[in-house]
């Protein structure tokens, strides 16, 4: 039996998918390749190269692989441009959704573990976020990540009575950083880490927008993890599942105490042992001044845990990019 990852080119999908066969599962890619990379899926791993809005290439990739489960990391996931581009974010990760759960009831697949996101909570107003605080998305992308959830929930109804009762859970993370295969590297021009690296590579100084904010060091501060840890607890939520044990339905995969961005600058400076002084700009519209999440139900139920330090998340990263310069 197979686990089917969507989204398996992508910089996290590749790294679930690597975690799959370390722990003997055995995984099978779905991918478009929009977004991902061909290079970063292992030459080992099946590889179907497909959209999820094919809901005949869907099926039939779960049925010819024997699935077990699927873990769906494909989506659209940049909350920035959701804005200017909602259809296209509610079809590739809504209606996506909605055919890939349509594919595996008729497929008898009846395990998913779902890549959601820190995004459905928008802007909290509490301190720490936890797995019920209220769900305010302020963007298309945050939208479309929690009618996903629902999806997930309203399918399980649905089939409770069913022979083959729909099984679940959804994983809300945050910034998702580093490298656990030095092949792989974060090619996202929206993110931190890929942003401040190619300011480095190509000789700029990177830039901190806002330094006011209520926080001690006056700039934002984030759950940052790294994509090892998020894989692993994605490989955890499919054991789960596949052992019958009882599971949440939502997880938040946070740092309890994350780090501000000059943390996080004076570690790139640090670790690549390039001397800069940040460039101050203007506050972004909206950043809030801390977003952290606990992550006590997925170390209780997911063996979370926050394996590297904040020098390994940069030194990981960097040298993954570096090597694909």
């Amino acid at each position: 039996m197979s686990w089917i990852v969507t989204g398996g080119a992508g910089y996290i999908g590749s790294h679930v998918v690597r975690a799959l066969a370390d722990a003997g599962l055995a995984p099978v890619i779905i991918d478009d390749l929009s977004s991902g990379e061909a290079s970063f899926a292992p030459a080992d791993v099946p590889f179907v190269r497909g959209s999820i809005l094919d809901r005949d290439l869907v099926e039939r990739t779960l049925r010819e692989h024997d699935a077990e489960g699927v873990i769906h990391v494909a989506g659209f996931k940049y909350a920035g441009v959701s804005v200017q581009r909602p259809l296209h974010t509610y079809a590739q990760n809504v209606e996506g959704t909605r055919i890939l759960l349509e594919a595996m009831e008729a497929a008898g697949v009846a395990n998913i573990v779902f890549s959601s996101s820190a995004a459905v909570f928008g802007t909290p107003d509490v301190p720490l976020v936890v797995e019920d605080t209220a769900k305010k998305p302020a963007s298309p992308y945050g939208e479309s990540k929690l009618i996903g959830e629902w999806l997930l929930r309203d399918q399980a109804v649905a089939t409770a009575d069913s022979e083959r009762p729909l099984r679940h859970t959804s994983l809300r993370y945050f910034n998702v950083v580093g490298s656990a295969d030095p092949a792989v590297y974060d090619v996202s021009p929206h993110n931190l880490f890929p942003i401040v690296f190619e300011a480095l590579i190509e000789g700029r100084t990177p830039k901190i927008f806002g330094d006011d904010y209520d926080t001690p060091d006056g700039t934002n501060v984030r759950d940052y993890v790294h994509v090892g840890d998020i894989a692993a607890a994605h490989v955890a939520a499919a054991q789960r599942l596949a052992g019958g044990q009882s599971i949440e339905p939502a997880y938040n995969l946070g740092s309890g105490d994350g780090l501000s961005v000059k943390q996080i600058m004076d570690a790139v400076a640090r670790v690549t042992g390039i001397d800069f002084t940040p460039e101050i700009g203007p506050r972004r519209p909206g950043d809030p001044d801390r977003i952290v999440a606990t992550g006590e139900l997925a170390a209780r139920d997911l063996d979370w845990r926050m394996r590297y330090s904040v020098d390994d998340m940069v030194r990981t990263g960097w040298e993954a990019r570096r090597r694909a310069s």
